[in-house]
Parts: C-alpha cells; structure tokens; sequence
C-alpha cells in the first residue's frame, strides 16, 4: 500500500519483505544497509496483539527462545553477541506520535518500549545495531483488525514523514552545534 501511495519526492522508497528468519534477518539487514546506504530504514511488522499503529522506541539483544519459521533459534538467544543490551532509535517516537495523531488521521498510534522478543524485535535490533540507532519500527495490526490496508498505508506514510522531518531537524541541531 506505501508504494502505492509513495513519499516526498525526495525520497527514494525500497520495500523489501524480510523472512520470518533469524539466520536471514541476520544476513540481508547488514546488505540492505551496505547496498542503499539510507538516511533512515523504517521496519514494519504486524503483531496479533496489536489493536494500533505502535512505534517502537527500542531493540533488545537477548532473550530470543521462539523458533522462527525455518524451526530455528539462535543457541545464544541473542542478536549480536557482545552487543548492548538493548539500543534506543535516534528517532524520537515521542514526537512523530503527537504529530501524527494530530494529522486526525482514522488510525490510533501509541509508543512502545518493547516489540517483543521474536523477529520483530530481533530485526529491529540487528538494524539498530548495523545502523547507529538510525532505524525505526512500526507494529501494526493484522488488516481489518481494525484498519484497512488503504487506513495503514495512509498512517505509515504520514508516520516515515514525520521520521524524516525529525531526523532532518535534530541533524540540523547537531550541526550547529558542532559549528560554534
């Protein structure tokens, strides 16, 4: 549905679809990474549990015990081995959710610390990892439970915008900072 919909113009879209595999995950997020060099990747998810849109502040390293689709766990239960515990997004969730729910979209958008110890999470920490924190997640809700594919994309349009309006403007900070 996003790409249908697309972003600013001044924004190269790339959507891939990531296998429910941790040995995957941990092969093409560091290709994906070196291959496009992005300002910013936005990792979208559904969760069963999910009733809104929710962005994940942070990935968590360790504490991986489901088997993922191929049957598979990683014996060490974690991402990165010697990695932080956890890494936090640069992007501050915070405030792309008061954006966003101000737009008065039809679509509810909370916050969340925890996406879940499963592959969500583990690509989300492999990400965050590969990326300095320059990586973000989105959980949304299987479709029509509530929204609409239409309702979701609209929603993860207005959500990768406002990530890169916010990026763009704590960069600018950093920035000026560095100048003085």
């Amino acid at each position: 549905e996003l790409e249908k919909l697309g972003l600013r113009d001044d924004v190269d879209l790339h959507v891939y679809e990531v296998p429910v595999e941790y040995q995957t995950v941990q092969r093409l997020i560091p290709a994906l990474w070196k291959k496009h060099s992005p300002q910013l990747v936005v990792h979208v998810g559904v969760s069963g549990m999910a009733t809104t849109v929710t962005l994940e502040k942070r990935g968590h390293n360790v504490g991986y015990k489901g088997l993922d689709n191929c049957r598979f766990c990683p014996g060490s239960q974690c991402c990165v081995e010697g990695g932080p515990e956890c890494i936090d997004s640069i992007i501050d969730m915070d405030t792309v959710c008061k954006r966003v729910s101000a737009l008065g979209l039809d679509v509810t958008v909370t916050i969340s610390k925890d996406a879940g110890r499963y592959l969500c999470d583990f690509t989300y920490y492999t990400s965050l990892y590969q990326s300095r924190g320059r990586s973000a997640f989105v959980h949304v809700p299987p479709l029509g439970k509530p929204y609409t594919a239409e309702q979701l994309g609209r929603a993860l349009q207005a959500i990768i915008e406002e990530m890169l309006d916010v990026l763009e403007h704590s960069e600018d900070k950093i920035n000026c900072q560095h100048e003085h």
